[in-house]
């Protein structure tokens, strides 16, 4: 990828506005939230989300008619990368306005986009994603949840697991089985499901951190308008597909600045504690630097290309076991007394513990394999066993 001049000056004017910005009533934002610390904050930042929207910040990628800026991916990426270079607060607002947002303007009517992306737009109405189930995880085509049209409405039954931010969410995306007796990824389909009802009960998950940020969500009868279907009903699978695809869009240039801000803060705990004299230690932040920069390597280069899925899974391995690999090697630079726990977890702790889930989630590291392999490699894909047709 490669920036212009033009690009350059947006670059500059990111940073300007930021910098601005993240001073007096923002100013104790930086740093806050983000992977196992949405906690923090929480509700400042959300005013700050809100700030972002009407300074025109959200949604930079979506064409001007449906309130965004028609963003190149270059700018795109700028923004991502100067938001975490600046350490602006984690947003509240990615699933509806990275996910949910650009499929709407794929898949949806004019009604539907007249009725869900200004909301998304002006952070008025948060979104959760309501794939995984504990029977379908990364083999997210055993879904079991189930709709059936009940006269204007569809009627939702079944359970939602790792819904993150679900109570906090307005709205869930719900891929629910619409045809009986269908399976794998057949008769599916993407349903748009108010979390505010007597059908929905949230409950929380708690996590080695301490915090509680993902959740399982549970649908008892609870229902939504027929309308308010992504794409025709039975064709969700394909609808889906689509969402999972956006996963690795600009926003992961930036998650690796973020990266990037970690491992300089550790070499400095290294340098300061007297660690950084050992050789072997030494190595391992050497390597965990050139690790990084291959991951970056990989992103640019595949970032708004032919969306093979191939790509986006060596990418996931890619990062997800660099970010480990740092929680691993932090606790080897911090010695001895990172071991002790409690309830004040310091932020070499958290990273250890919370990036034990990341070669877990959105996708196993052995389904990414497998679909590597498949897709990539041409190999034969795995006989499943008569008990899972």
């Amino acid at each position: 990828m490669r920036f212009t001049p033009q690009d350059e000056e947006f670059r500059a004017e990111v940073r300007a506005w930021l910098e601005a910005s993240l001073a007096g009533e923002f100013a104790g934002l930086r740093g806050a939230g983000g992977p196992g610390r949405e906690h923090e904050r929480y509700d400042e930042r959300l005013i700050w989300n809100r700030h972002l929207a009407a300074a025109g910040w959200t949604c930079l990628g979506w064409p001007a008619e449906f309130g965004g800026r028609g963003a190149t991916l270059a700018r795109q990426v700028i923004f991502h990368e100067e938001y975490a270079r600046a350490g602006a607060p984690a947003r509240v607002t990615i699933v509806g306005e990275e996910l949910l947002g650009p499929t709407l303007i794929a898949f949806g009517t004019p009604d539907q986009k007249a009725r869900f992306l200004p909301p998304i737009r002006n952070v008025t109405e948060l979104w959760c994603q309501g794939y995984s189930e504990p029977g379908a995880g990364s083999d997210l085509a055993s879904v079991t949840t189930k709709a059936v049209l009940d006269g204007d409405d569809w009627v939702i039954t079944g359970q939602k697991i790792w819904t993150s931010l679900a109570h906090v969410a307005d709205w869930c995306f719900v891929l629910a089985r619409t045809e009986p007796g269908s399976t794998r990824s057949q008769g599916l389909s993407y349903l748009l499901v108010p979390m505010h009802q007597p059908g929905v009960t949230v409950r929380p998950i708690r996590q080695l951190t301490g915090t509680s940020e993902f959740n399982e969500v549970f649908f008892d009868r609870a229902r939504t308008d027929a309308a308010h279907v992504l794409g025709e009903p039975g064709d969700g699978w394909q609808v889906a597909k689509a969402t999972l695809a956006l996963e690795r869009g600009a926003a992961m240039l930036g998650l690796q600045v973020g990266f990037r801000r970690e491992l300089a803060d550790l070499i400095e705990v290294a340098r300061r504690t007297g660690a950084g004299t050992d050789p072997l230690l030494r190595d391992k932040l050497a390597r965990a630097w050139i690790g990084l920069e291959a991951v970056r390597a990989y992103a640019l280069d595949t970032l708004g290309g032919t969306g093979d899925r191939a790509e986006a899974s060596v990418l996931k391995i890619l990062w997800s076991r660099w970010h480990q690999a740092l929680g691993e090697l932090a606790m080897e630079v911090m010695g001895a007394p990172s071991a002790v726990g409690g309830h004040d977890l310091d932020e070499w702790q958290r990273l250890f513990l919370f990036t034990r889930a990341e070669t877990i989630y959105g996708g196993s590291d052995e389904i990414q394999r497998n679909i590597i392999a498949t897709r990539a490699l041409g190999l034969p894909g795995n006989k499943r066993s008569s008990r899972n047709p």
